[in-house]
Order: structure tokens, then C-alpha cells, then sequence
């Protein structure tokens, strides 16, 4: 109930308490005496559901109203609870303000969604867009398994037939694919073309026991890689016999072991192991490594984020080949030079040339000095006490075995010689030993140090160095 006295309204609890008219924003002890304040008031600054809970008569209420006007009361209202709550709404608020911050600091895409009514689409007469023929749907082609009877046609359920394990293509694609990085051809030769018009596989039973194999553990690429490299047909020597050679050059019946020059990405980063500068942390931005002065320039437009070339420094120099950042307009040169596709398009099978740029490429690009320079540091320091020590010790590092005498006779005669013509010639060694942008400190004598880096840029451009064998 509630009357006037002196001008102004007091109020009167079911407990017999009494109140003037409260602030806005006032604690109160009883809930009864804050529910006839708020029906009181035209508009309750309430939220939408407890508002209209207030102005339901008692009897008339819910339980769920009864509930949101209790815990209203009790979080935002109540003299003894409210000290409670309000640290934690505040703690929330915090909270929820850092979360809005680190959201907006995370990049967006833009995303595809399945309309909830797929779209009509019809075959084009002729492309043209207003003249429409038959009408199509998402399916799978006739000769392959139908997708699940009760999954939906979407990009999900394509998904998922094309990783079931009876799925006919799938796995011996993939298969087919690895048995090509390690051998240089797949058991299907064209490795983009699986139908009619592609090459029939080499050895079928072989195909499909790997298909099965793989699926069978789970789709484990280490564990296929590995059952390949450890076969006895990849063991085998590369070394090609005249008859062999004779009746299948190509090595289609896997006479010998493989042999085909690596990949451009590949030839880099074995450059670089075996010179000790690769960075094998996993992970990170594309970097940019050396490259040509004013390459990006003219192809560029003057307004683009990659109108200028800005060479990376330090260890990202040094980075795997994967992580170079690629300009498809003016792709890294060291690498196109060793056939590597520019990506404007998918490539499965990669073309292998030998042309003489490759050597000169080896010889002068800046990346294989630098290389080069860093494994005559490491010849010099953990090679041993003799020239011969030294020789055998890079060679080992590129080759992966020991020169014989012959190779060992040639490279100390150019060892002698080079440093025969630095020591008449010494500004020539500064020069060389000042090609790239990192320093390795050494007690060597620069001629020294620059002869044996012309024996280890040999030995880095040796066929077998950069060969599959």
C-alpha cells in the first residue's frame, strides 16, 4: 500500500517496514518492498522478460517469472547480495571487452555455406547465361560408387566418400603420388590422369596392395613412405645395366634403383644442410630469400604490396625451400631455373631438364657461393689435418659417400691450383669470401679459405650431388 505524507510517498512492505521513494540505483533489503517500487513506475528499467514479470500480479505468475525476478533482485538489487555480484560483473565486463579486442586482432575469410534450398542450375546452352537446358545436380560420376543413400549432396559428403576406405581412386591416387616423389615416375606415369585416356599402371597388383595397405593403417603416410624406402626395389643400385637400359629405359620394371635429379626446392635445401646453414625450425611467414635486383619490379604494378623486392636477413636466408615467399609472376629465379613450376596452375608431374644453367646457377647464384663458402669453413674446421681428410670429409656431406681415387686426385689438383692463383691474386679471395650477406669467423688465411671454397662449390655441383641415386 501506499499514501502520501508531507508531499511526498512512502511505502509500506507486506513485513510492516516502511521507505520514502528510492534512488535509481539504491540497495534494497526486502524484495517485496523493490517489486511495488518497480510496478509503481510506468517503465521499469528492467530487461524485456523480468519487466514483464513485475507486472504480473503474484498470483498470476510463473515459475520461471518468479525465478527471473528472485535472481534480478538478488544480482543487481539486494542490499546483503549486490556487494557480491558487482566485482564479478565487472570482472565479466573486463573480460568480455579483452576477448572483443583479441577477436577484432584475428584476420577474417570470408567462408562458404550450404544454401538451406539449393540454387536451380542447369547446363548453359552454348555458355550463354539466359539460355538455359537441362537441369543438373551435385552427384558423383556413374562409374564410381554413389554417395551414402542417406548423406546429403554438399561438399561434407564428398568429403567423406571420397576418404572411405572403398572408395576405388582415393588411396591409389595418393599411393601413386609418394611411390613418384621417391622413384621420379608413379606406377601410373601420368599421376593427373587415372581414366582412359591416362597410361595403364606398370605393376597393377602392386598399386592396389599399397592402396590397401595404406587404408588398412589408418591412412599413415610415414608408415607408406617408409614400407617404400625400405623395399628392395628402391635399395637396389641405380647403376643401369647396357641389356636393361637397352629394353627399358625408363626403368618402368624397376630393374634398378631410381635415378632422376631432385626437385629445385629439394636441391636448395640439400645445398644447404650439407653446408650447415639450414634452419629446420618448423613453421612460420614466408621469408624471402636472395634474388635478382629489380625482378619484382617489372611485372609489378606500382601500387602493389610486392612492387619492390625486400630481401630477407639473418636466418631467413636460410629457411627451407617451403617457406619462400612465391611471386607467381616473377617466381624465385634460382628455383625456376631448376624446373620448378611458376603455380599458376597445379602441377603433378614436374618436368626435369639439364640444361647448362643449371650448373651455372650452382656455380655463381649467390645462395650456392655463400653455400658453398660455409662448407669449406666446415672441410676446414671438423675435416681433419689433411687435404685428403678434408675432400673426403665434404664429399661425404654432398654425396653421401667417400670419393675414390680418381674424384680425390682431381679435386686436390684443384685445390693446389686454386690456391696456387689466390696467393699470386689475393684481392680475388676477399671478393669471393665477401659473396652474400652472413660471416663466419675463421683463423684460415683468406687464399686458403677461398681455394677450398672452389672445391666445395665443385662438389656442391657434381650430377650426384643433385641426383637421386
Amino acid at each position: 500500500l501506499a499514501f502520501t505524507q508531507h508531499g511526498g510517498r512512502v511505502y509500506w512492505d507486506k513485513a510492516g517496514l516502511v521507505s520514502r521513494l528510492p534512488q535509481a540505483d539504491q540497495a534494497f533489503d526486502s524484495l517485496n518492498l523493490w517489486e511495488s517500487w518497480q510496478q509503481e513506475m510506468e517503465s521499469p528499467d528492467l530487461p524485456e522478460e523480468t519487466r514483464k514479470a513485475v507486472k504480473t500480479e503474484s498470483a498470476k505468475r510463473t515459475a520461471e517469472q518468479q525465478k527471473a525476478i528472485r535472481e534480478y533482485f538478488l544480482e543487481y538489487v539486494c542490499a546483503h547480495t549486490r556487494p557480491v555480484f558487482d566485482p564479478l560483473r565487472e570482472r565479466i565486463a573486463k573480460l568480455r571487452q579483452e576477448r572483443e579486442q583479441l577477436d577484432a586482432a584475428i584476420p577474417r575469410s570470408l567462408i562458404t555455406r550450404e544454401l538451406k534450398q539449393p540454387r536451380a542450375t542447369y547446363v548453359l546452352k552454348r555458355g550463354q547465361y539466359d539460355q538455359k537446358g537441362d537441369p543438373v545436380f551435385a552427384d558423383v560420376p556413374a562409374v564410381l560408387p554413389p554417395l551414402p543413400s542417406t548423406a546429403k549432396n554438399d561438399r561434407l559428403a564428398l568429403a567423406q566418400w571420397l576418404v572411405d576406405g572403398k572408395h576405388p581412386l582415393t588411396a591409389r591416387v595418393a599411393v601413386n603420388r609418394f611411390w613418384q616423389n621417391h622413384f621420379g615416375v608413379g606406377l601410373v606415369k601420368t599421376a593427373e590422369n587415372f581414366g582412359s585416356q591416362g597410361d595403364a599402371p606398370s605393376h597393377p597388383e602392386l598399386l592396389d596392395w599399397l592402396a590397401v595397405e595404406f587404408v588398412a593403417s589408418g591412412w599413415d603416410v610415414k608408415h607408406l613412405q617408409r614400407l617404400m624406402v625400405t623395399s628392395a626395389a628402391y635399395r637396389q643400385a641405380s647403376r643401369a645395366r647396357p641389356d636393361a637400359e637397352e629394353k627399358d629405359p625408363e626403368n618402368r620394371w624397376l630393374a634398378r634403383g631410381p635415378r632422376f635429379r631432385m626437385d629445385a626446392e629439394t636441391i636448395r635445401d640439400t645445398v644447404l644442410f650439407a653446408s650447415g646453414l639450414l634452419v629446420e625450425r618448423v613453421g612460420g611467414h614466408g621469408v624471402n630469400p636472395y634474388q635478382p635486383e629489380g625482378i619484382w619490379e617489372a611485372v609489378a604494378y606500382p601500387s602493389s604490396t610486392t612492387a619492390k623486392f625486400h630481401q630477407a636477413e639473418g636466418e631467413a636466408l636460410r629457411r627451407r625451400s617451403l617457406y619462400t615467399f612465391w611471386k607467381r609472376t616473377a617466381p624465385p629465379v634460382s628455383l625456376a631455373v631448376f624446373d620448378a613450376p611458376s603455380r599458376e596452375a597445379c602441377r603433378v608431374r614436374r618436368e626435369r631438364t639439364i640444361t647448362p644453367m643449371q650448373s651455372l646457377a650452382l656455380l655463381n647464384d649467390i645462395q650456392y657461393v655463400e653455400a658453398a663458402r660455409y662448407l669449406a669453413g666446415r672441410m676446414m674446421q671438423a675435416g681433419g689435418n689433411t687435404v685428403d681428410q678434408q675432400i673426403a670429409y665434404g664429399f661425404r656431406l654432398a654425396v653421401s659417400r667417400l670419393p675414390d681415387a680418381a674424384e680425390g686426385e682431381i679435386l686436390r689438383n684443384l685445390y693446389r691450383d686454386q690456391l696456387k692463383a689466390y696467393q699470386e691474386k689475393p684481392e680475388a679471395a676477399e671478393k669471393l669470401l665477401k659473396v652474400g650477406d652472413l660471416r663466419e669467423e675463421t683463423k684460415a688465411p683468406a687464399c686458403e679459405w677461398a681455394a677450398w671454397t672452389m672445391v666445395a662449390n665443385t662438389i656442391l655441383n657434381l650430377s650426384e650431388t643433385i641426383t637421386v641415386n
